[in-house]
């Protein structure tokens, strides 16, 4: 299989389904001849031109609302938010126009709006621009909410998102961009609401996120140092979540943890303790822990940065914590 990057993935789910779809356009600020703040929409411009490339005004509420109505005029519009802390910006267009139309006329709408945006810490950005919001949209029935976090997830999801006749909103980790892995040579489409184990494990099932899929990895391999099995479960969507996937796997292992790099405090991973808690609570040895950002905005200077976010280091500590091995 051809090993692509998360970028390069991304690129390539939207490229194809332009080229096969002429209802298919991308609008976005800087996205044509700057290639997107990230760089993903690089060369886009030249294979498709001005008129399905499209830069916008610098107004968030704009984009997605001129998406919206696209959308129900029955093109299928991919819009750009270059940084997801700017969703508050169209928070009225998201949470009041494009996760209702469908409901409030009986499915006669359909609302087929794909909003893709990214963030994340770990470059020091600053408190206005690495937020990660994504269970703001779970909360908001209507919405769906997807969050790949390997180069195969990404273009799959984002291909399925595409043709979804739903508004999706698409999360992307800014430092998940470079990542490289194998793809399928052709496009293979990743139902929504279908779970990813990326590791069989025994012991503890660790939920993670977008990046922390990797932290979790890598705290795995550490934890089977101690002979702690760790199996990893990544939901790739948050909304519709694979419900059954996840109580299977803690049914198993008997423990939870869950790892996200959004602030802890009314968290997703609240949702998914209180989740695990309602249809598993019978199977668990020990209470869910909960890995996630402290309470602050997020600092600039790298080294408070590091601090707030959490790491492989912290979702270790909670599996150590629930399987009984911190005094040892």
């Amino acid at each position: 299989m051809p090993e692509l990057s998360y970028r390069e993935a991304v690129r390539d789910a939207m490229s194809e389904a332009m080229r096969r779809d002429e209802d298919v356009f991308i609008m976005g600020e800087d996205i044509a001849e700057m290639g997107g703040s990230m760089g993903v929409t690089q060369g886009m411009l030249d294979e498709f031109g001005p008129e399905r490339v499209r830069n916008s005004p610098i107004s968030e509420m704009a984009i997605v609302g001129a998406g919206i109505g696209a959308a129900i005029a029955g093109m299928r519009p991919i819009v750009e938010i270059m940084y997801q802390d700017f969703t508050t910006l169209a928070m009225e267009q998201l949470v009041n126009q494009a996760a209702k139309h469908r409901y409030m006329s009986g499915g006669q709408v359909k609302v087929p709006l794909t909003v893709r945006t990214q963030g994340g810490a770990g470059w020091s950005p600053g408190a206005q621009h690495a937020q990660q919001l994504e269970g703001w949209f779970v909360h908001v029935p209507g919405l769906k909410v997807v969050f790949p976090s390997t180069p195969e997830d990404v273009r799959g999801l984002l291909w399925t998102s595409i043709y979804d006749d739903n508004p999706v909103l698409f999360f992307e980790h800014r430092t998940l961009y470079g990542l490289k892995g194998e793809v399928p040579k052709q496009i293979e489409p990743i139902e929504l609401g279908k779970a990813r184990i990326h590791r069989e494990g025994e012991d503890v099932t660790v939920v993670a996120t977008g990046r922390l899929v990797h932290e979790a990895a890598a705290a795995a391999k550490e934890a089977e140092e101690q002979g702690i099995s760790v199996e990893i479960y990544d939901p790739r969507t948050l909304q519709p979540l694979d419900e059954e996937t996840l109580i299977s796997s803690v049914k198993k292992t008997n423990r939870c943890v869950v790892a996200h790099e959004a602030v802890t405090r009314m968290g997703w991973g609240a949702e998914v303790a209180a989740l695990v808690q309602e249809k598993a609570f019978d199977y668990l040895d020990a209470p869910v822990e909960r890995v996630g950002a402290k309470f602050s905005p997020l600092p600039f200077a790298p080294v408070m940065e590091e601090f707030v976010i959490p790491h492989a280091k912290d979702v270790l500590a909670a599996i150590e914590r629930t399987v009984g091995k911190a005094d040892e």
